[in-house]
């Protein structure tokens, strides 16, 4: 479950401690994900940015001025 929230193999690897990647590869590809549903939120906004990303959000990427955040459903 942490390597689908964080796609950080070598996190996970020393979360876990093993000393070899492959232990690691193998857990992960045991566990079966239904989907990357996300709820979506924009900010245009500091005082925005604050609140969303206290609530959960992860910041994605900028458009036109306005930031992009999500987190898993």
């Amino acid at each position: 479950m942490e390597y689908h929230r964080t796609k950080d193999i070598v996190h996970v690897m020393k979360l876990l401690g093993h000393k070899n990647i492959d232990n690691t590869m193998l857990f992960t590809q045991l566990v079966s994900f239904e989907s990357d549903d996300y709820t979506t939120r924009v900010s245009i906004g500091v005082k925005e940015d604050r609140e969303l990303i206290e609530a959960g959000f992860e910041y994605v990427t900028e458009r036109d001025g306005v930031k992009i955040y999500r987190k898993p459903k």
